[in-house]
């Protein structure tokens, strides 16, 4: 017996989740589902901070239960990205999908086609935002901007009397606003350099 988690959503206060987690329970004994939790969010969907659905997807992670049963797809996402995501992630970990109202099922084979389909899209989204990046960065370089940071400036008389005059790495480091390796690197450097040491 498949262990399966409800979760209904309404979008305020004044709705109730009931007709919403009726049909799911009907559907779960048709299904011979063992129902061993139930997740509600009483918000509108474009919210970003839901609980229930963050501790759903927590327990998701953990394995507490193999199928997750909505009653409609746009009650589990506030948009399309989202959705993806969502389906994503319980695809990757192993819990299936199954919507009420559009009779979505990824344990069956048209619901696993979909999730592929799902997938290669997301997919196709992450590429065309790589594209997207590395197109800015390169009309930026010909337009001569600076890509990243810029080159670390120091000045080395400065850092090499501090440390004559007996001041700590960290006391350099902290007065020139860098890390202590970067002073050791600089001091190395120019401990080689041909008449340092009468500076």
């Amino acid at each position: 017996m498949k262990r399966a988690a409800l979760y209904t959503r309404v979008s305020s206060c004044d709705q109730h989740p009931e007709t919403q987690v009726l049909d799911l329970r009907q559907m779960a004994v048709q299904r011979d589902y063992e129902i061993v939790a139930e997740y509600t969010d009483k918000i509108s969907g474009t919210k970003a901070k839901r609980p229930g659905l963050d501790q759903m997807m927590a327990d998701a992670r953990r394995g507490r239960f193999d199928v997750l049963l909505v009653w409609a797809s746009d009650r589990i996402a506030r948009s399309v990205k989202h959705f993806l995501d969502v389906l994503d992630e319980l695809n990757r970990i192993g819990v299936e999908f199954v919507s009420f109202r559009e009779n979505l099922d990824t344990g069956g084979p048209l619901g696993r086609a979909i999730v592929v389909i799902i997938g290669a899209i997301a997919e196709l989204e992450r590429s065309l935002i790589v594209e997207r990046v590395r197109a800015g960065m390169r009309r930026a370089r010909l337009e001569g901007q600076r890509i990243g940071r810029a080159p670390l400036v120091l000045d080395n008389l400065a850092i090499r009397q501090d440390r004559q005059r007996g001041l700590s790495l960290r006391q350099i480091a902290k007065g020139h606003s860098v890390s202590t390796a970067t002073i050791q690197r600089e001091l190395r450097k120019h401990a080689t350099t041909p008449g340092e040491h009468a500076a």
